[in-house]
């Protein structure tokens, strides 16, 4: 074993950098728990909540009405995406053709 010898001072002032260092890492830690996948709907859970079919939520991710991310084979949507549409939904007529939201003609 060997035996190293510093300074107090250069001994303190390493120790407040790695203390400093430690914090940053538990603040970045701490900001990626914001961003878990427990918050993000899958397709079932956005067909329940808008009571469509998986073939009109398709349709909704194809024409860029609905937001989404894929990881995988995997879909996930945030839920104010979702919340964002809904109302469109709730006014769209059966005789409404579906457009993306750039187009303004749902």
């Amino acid at each position: 074993m060997e035996v190293i010898t510093i300074e107090r001072s250069t001994y303190e002032e390493l120790l407040t950098s790695f203390n400093s260092f430690v914090t940053k890492m538990k603040e970045m830690a701490s900001r990626g728990n914001d961003k878990g996948l427990c918050d993000w709907l899958d397709n079932q859970d956005v067909c329940q909540m808008l009571n469509i079919s998986p073939r009109t939520l398709q349709t909704l991710r194809d024409n860029g009405t609905l937001a989404y991310s894929q990881i995988n084979r995997k879909v996930y949507y945030k839920p104010k995406d979702v919340e964002r549409i809904l109302y469109v939904l709730d006014g769209r007529g059966k005789n409404t053709k579906m457009c993306n939201l750039k187009t303004n003609c749902l």
